[in-house]
């Protein structure tokens, strides 16, 4: 049997890129339930291959245990584009069909930055709305009224 192709989602983060890895289903079923490939070998082995305009370099061989996990890849340049896929071995089944490649652009620490500052800005903007929509309000009378009504029309 040929374990594979995992299903991979990769986002952009500073100078990293974070790697969720769903292991592919398998086909075996025990009492007329599916058997996942966890159920079946227990722990898994997966390579990730990178790519850059560098070339492309395999990462060492990780463990996991577990049916969907993340990874995350550090110490990447910034504003780069990698490119990576994923493949799953188990230590009695070595044929693997890896995933597709999949890309993304390692994110600066500038940029993220940025982004905390527009964020910032957008939130004081919006408070800033607030506060003066609230003061025409209580201008108006609507709320906090100075004046105290008669008994009988309260």
């Amino acid at each position: 049997a040929i374990l594979g192709p995992p299903e991979v989602n990769i986002t952009s983060c500073p100078n990293c890129i974070n790697v969720t890895i769903k292991l592919p289903t398998s086909h075996f079923r025990k009492e007329g339930k599916l058997q996942s490939l966890i159920d079946i070998y227990t722990e898994l082995d997966y390579t990730i291959t990178l790519k850059s305009q560098d070339g492309e370099h395999k990462r060492p061989r990780q463990r996991t245990t577990e049916e969907e996990f993340s990874t995350v890849i550090g110490e990447l340049y910034p504003s780069r584009n990698y490119c990576l896929s994923v493949a799953i071995t188990a230590s009695l089944n070595k044929n693997s069909r890896p995933s597709p490649w999949k890309c993304a652009t390692a994110d600066s620490e500038a940029q993220t930055q940025g982004y905390h500052a527009v964020a910032l800005a957008g939130a004081v903007c919006v408070s800033l709305v607030i506060l003066a929509v609230l003061r025409c309000v209580h201008a108006a009378g609507f709320i906090l009224k100075k004046i105290s009504l008669p008994q009988t029309l309260v």
